[in-house]
């Protein structure tokens, strides 16, 4: 334990504390006594009891006041959090369905890339029957203009 000299009230007091601790021991000693002057400089010398309880539930409010808004920021910063949350499911969702449609499209694609090959392949055999019947008849005609 370390022992700590303070000034409150412009009267000296020892006070122990924690090794490491004496700093802010003395900050907090400091914004009290600050506290504590400016409301006799405000209420005048009503009694030092009756000042230091006022100027403790002050501090209590101010400590209160402070942890609601910490709360309030929590909340929203939950509020917040969720948000995010729904809206990165949204867009997981979104992509996946995306991702379906690419998918179902692509199948669309190789269902017509492969009807097109069927129908090329159609086109390339009837136009070899049709040339080969036309040959035929030219060779059909040939030979009878030849035999008559």
């Amino acid at each position: 334990m370390a022992n700590v000299n303070i000034k409150f009230n412009n009267k000296d007091y020892l006070l122990s504390c924690d090794d490491g601790q004496e700093e802010s021991l003395k900050n907090l000693t400091k914004f009290l006594d600050k506290k504590y002057s400016e409301l006799k400089d405000k209420l005048g010398n009503i009694g030092e009891n009756k000042l230091l309880l006022i100027t403790t539930i002050q501090l209590i409010d101010d400590y209160f006041d402070l942890k609601q808004r910490v709360t309030n920021q929590k909340k929203k910063l939950d509020d917040l959090a969720k948000k995010f949350t729904e809206l990165k499911s949204l867009a997981i969702k979104y992509k996946d369905g995306k991702d379906k449609e690419i998918s179902e499209l692509n199948q669309e694609l190789e269902k017509f890339k492969k009807t097109v090959e069927e129908s090329n392949i159609l086109y390339e055999s009837m136009l070899d029957k049709t040339t080969k019947s036309l040959e035929k008849i030219l060779l059909n005609t040939e030979s009878s203009s030849k035999v008559q």
